[in-house]
């Protein structure tokens, strides 16, 4: 069984919210549950959030859009690029959170479980 983490970090990369996918789902399914009751300013996120939907709702909101884009897309978006190297903060977060043995191998059984593992290897990557 794989699963996938969508998660949201402020701008310090420290955890906000995460979603939790069966692997075999498109990112942008948990995009919404995700963003849903949240204020920011922008978002800075890989090709896999990189959707029309997503980009209007961002647009809506008023918020920057920095999001890699896939080459298929017809008309690309200009992303400021040295907002974009500030992504590095969500990829510290899952290198750290994968350091914790027991959420790499998704060794919980249930959902629930899972979620609460995250949770507690959240707050202790946020407390060092």
């Amino acid at each position: 069984m794989t699963t996938k983490i969508l998660a949201l970090t402020d701008a310090l990369g420290n955890l906000v919210r995460f979603v939790l996918l069966p692997g075999h789902r498109f990112d942008t399914v948990g995009v919404d549950p995700l963003l849903d009751g949240i204020d920011f300013g922008g978002l800075i996120a890989d090709k896999a959030f990189d959707s029309n939907h997503i980009i209007a709702e961002l647009n809506e909101r008023g918020a920057q859009v920095v999001i890699s884009q896939h080459p298929r897309r017809t008309k690309p978006i200009k992303i400021d690029a040295e907002i974009y190297k500030w992504r590095h903060l969500i990829e510290n977060f899952f290198c750290k959170l994968k350091e914790f043995k027991r959420i790499a191998m998704r060794a919980d059984k249930t959902d629930q479980s899972f979620k609460a593992a995250i949770y507690l290897a959240a707050a202790v990557i946020n407390s060092k």
